[in-house]
């Protein structure tokens, strides 16, 4: 695996000119890869659609609707108990159905989490094109990231893979990236960095 240097351009102009700028810094074009990234999400990496087996923050949901089904059901048949003198039998039945069914839609909201308050969630990489390079060595990396940056990349990763004959072959879109700064650019200390 190589260490991989990639930025995220808005136009189909400026990947060109990232790709030209490159190639005559003197990086190899079998070692430059260019293509689109897709919205999180969009990936299809399931026959459903979709870039995982299910939603963040669903995992609690059976839990949380099997208890709001059982309280509001309760809730729900002893408030139709207390009006039995009205309503009759039926009105027990119901209120347990209609409060089982309110349960159960309030039991599996109240398990959702916000993804977007989590103060150490994952960075996302946006949608938009990617021109990424392999790079051997530091002074290669510092000098693809600062030209990238000069280039008009709106942001920048740092990753490892394989790119052969122009083809990122290992690139996960549904990876986080490891959004780095053209002037400082850190490898991890331990492991290697997310592709």
């Amino acid at each position: 695996m190589a260490t991989i240097i990639a930025g995220r351009f808005d136009e189909q102009v400026a990947v060109d000119a990232a790709v030209c700028a490159l190639r005559a810094a003197g990086f190899p074009a079998e070692h430059i890869s260019s293509f689109y990234v897709a919205p999180a999400g969009q990936h299809a990496r399931y026959s459903l659609g979709g870039d995982h087996d299910k939603s963040t923050g669903a995992e609690d949901t059976p839990k949380g609707t099997a208890a709001g089904t059982t309280t509001g059901g309760v809730i729900g048949a002893a408030i139709g108990a207390i009006s039995t003198p009205l309503t009759g039998p039926i009105g027990a039945i119901t209120g347990g159905l209609v409060g089982a069914h309110v349960g159960n839609l309030v039991g599996a909201l109240g398990t959702m989490k916000d993804d977007t308050a989590a103060p150490d969630a994952p960075p996302i990489r946006h949608a938009g094109l990617m021109v990424a390079v392999c790079t051997p060595n530091d002074a290669c990396r510092q000098r693809a990231a600062s030209l990238l940056r000069s280039q008009g990349a709106a942001s920048l990763e740092l990753a490892s893979g394989r790119i052969m004959n122009g083809d990122w072959q290992d690139f996960d879109p549904s990876a986080p990236p490891r959004l780095i700064d053209a002037d400082r650019i850190t490898l991890p200390s331990s492991g290697s960095p997310a592709g």
